[in-house]
């Protein structure tokens, strides 16, 4: 069930895209233990001065054209131990699709079950549907 935004700059082939993408899920797989079908992405890419992300004052250099943001958007109830061992894994598996970790920027959103509609309108974890992750 997470939602996540891929942003990255324009460049690499789609076969990289497609890992990138591929390397995101695994993650969430692993760590959060969604389901392999449970998958929605939106990737987009972007010309290299649509991007601007530095450093937040840490010291570190990113890679020209390397920048990837991901955003994770979930259910709430994950604890803090969770997000970070989901970071590291995002970062290894991320290596292993040509992704420095200087270049990766993270950002995980949290919700509720009554903020999910998967379609004709209706909010089904609310519904019952679905089982809410967690409960």
């Amino acid at each position: 069930m997470p939602l996540v935004r891929i942003d990255l700059i324009r460049g690499r082939s789609p076969e990289n895209v497609r890992a990138i993408a591929d390397a995101v899920q695994q993650s969430l797989i692993e760590v959060l233990k969604i389901p392999a079908r449970d998958r929605f992405q939106i990737l987009t890419q972007h010309e290299p001065d649509e991007i601007i992300a530095e450093d937040a004052g840490l010291g570190f250099r990113r890679t020209p054209g390397g920048t990837v943001i991901v955003h994770v958007f979930t259910q709430r109830g994950r604890s803090t131990e969770d997000k970070q061992h989901l970071y590291k894994t995002l970062a290894d598996r991320l290596a292993a699709a040509g992704v420095d970790g200087k270049d990766l920027f993270i950002s995980y959103f949290e919700n509720g079950p009554d903020d999910w509609s998967f379609a004709d309108g209706r909010a089904q974890y609310v519904e019952g549907d679905l089982p809410v992750p967690g409960s």
